[in-house]
């Protein structure tokens, strides 16, 4: 599934966000077909609500994709790594979730957003030992640029000369990280696990990104060393497939877990929102299933951010796979 992508909403999506009846429980969107069972009843049914809320994925269902610095080996030192852990030890989902939201929604410049919150969070402060040039990378979005920019903020108040270079994608960046064209990178633990691993051992390897984040590190970092990498600690911070329902229905039901809104969704009146390849995705519909024990009334095709955050909040659906730091979640 596409991570870290922005979708317009599809005109036929608009005229389903028109046109349907907040709480019909029991109505299949595309993927309606994929539904565990008929509703019966109407306590989880849709309802409106603005604010959307994560839930906790309380039974690991997902990969973990924590941030963490990926550093080429022949620019590491003490320093410098300790300089990046200090980011990682302050950083969390929320933090993230609202840096994206300034750049995105108040139109802060990434640069800007990156000193305000080291200055706020007081990064800047003890840092010392380090000297000579490092570039940080930056991915082409939001997220990965303010990410870049905290860094080199960090690595500057250290002493290091540290500018921040915007890149292309994993394939373009990773063998200039590789090559020490670049020196520091913002990374994902569970996403780049399964990149190197695909590149080292082919497309069929078994499978080293789980829920279980030292063990994804630990796999993490035995690959990195194969092509020249190290990586600092990783932060609490993760941008990672998720589940959120609006506030409103969290409220009416007092749940913050995903187990909780199993436990009180018994009735098969839940309508799971998530994109065309959720009903057969072991994260998305069936992991719900069989990890929760969730039941639906029906599952609509929708695309995660903009038709998913919609639907949420237009009654649509009462549940919906998203990303853990869309900026949606910090209204």
């Amino acid at each position: 599934m596409q991570r870290r992508a922005r979708y317009l909403i599809p005109l036929a999506l608009s005229a389903l966000l028109a046109t349907a009846a907040c709480g019909d429980s029991g109505s299949s969107g595309t993927g309606g077909g994929n539904a565990s069972g008929n509703a019966s009843g109407e306590a989880c049914a849709p309802v409106q609500g603005e604010k959307l809320v994560l839930l906790e994925d309380d039974k690991h269902l997902q990969t973990v994709d924590n941030v963490i610095p990926a550093v080429n080996a022949q620019a590491s030192s003490p320093a410098l790594l300790e300089s990046l852990n200090a980011v990682s030890a302050e950083l969390t989902t929320e933090d993230l979730t609202n840096l994206i939201s300034a750049v995105n929604d108040q139109r802060q410049s990434a640069v800007d957003a990156a000193s305000a919150y080291v200055d706020e969070h007081g990064l800047a402060t003890g840092r010392s030992g380090g000297s000579g040039a490092i570039i940080v990378g930056g991915a082409n979005f939001p997220e990965s640029q303010i990410l870049a920019n905290v860094y080199a903020d960090v690595l500057n108040a250290a002493g290091f000369q540290a500018t921040v270079q915007s890149v292309g994608n994993r394939e373009t960046y990773l063998p200039a990280l590789q090559r020490n064209e670049i020196q520091v990178f913002p990374e994902y633990v569970g996403t780049l696990a399964t990149f190197l691993n695909g590149q080292a051992n082919g497309p069929d390897a078994p499978a080293v990104a789980s829920s279980d984040l030292t063990k994804t590190v630990e796999n993490l970092t035995t690959l990195g060393t194969q092509v020249g990498l190290v990586f600092g600690e990783p932060s609490p911070a993760a941008d990672q497939n998720a589940f959120a329902i609006n506030k409103t229905l969290a409220d009416d039901l007092g749940v913050t877990t995903l187990s909780e809104l199993a436990d009180a969704c018994s009735d098969g009146s839940l309508v799971l929102g998530g994109p065309p390849e959720c009903p057969e995705r072991p994260f998305c519909q069936p992991g719900l299933e069989d990890t929760y024990g969730m039941k639906f009334a029906s599952v609509e095709d929708l695309d995660i951010g903009a038709p998913t955050n919609e639907a949420l909040q237009r009654g649509v659906v009462s549940i919906g796979l998203v990303l853990s730091t869309d900026p949606v979640l910090a209204k």
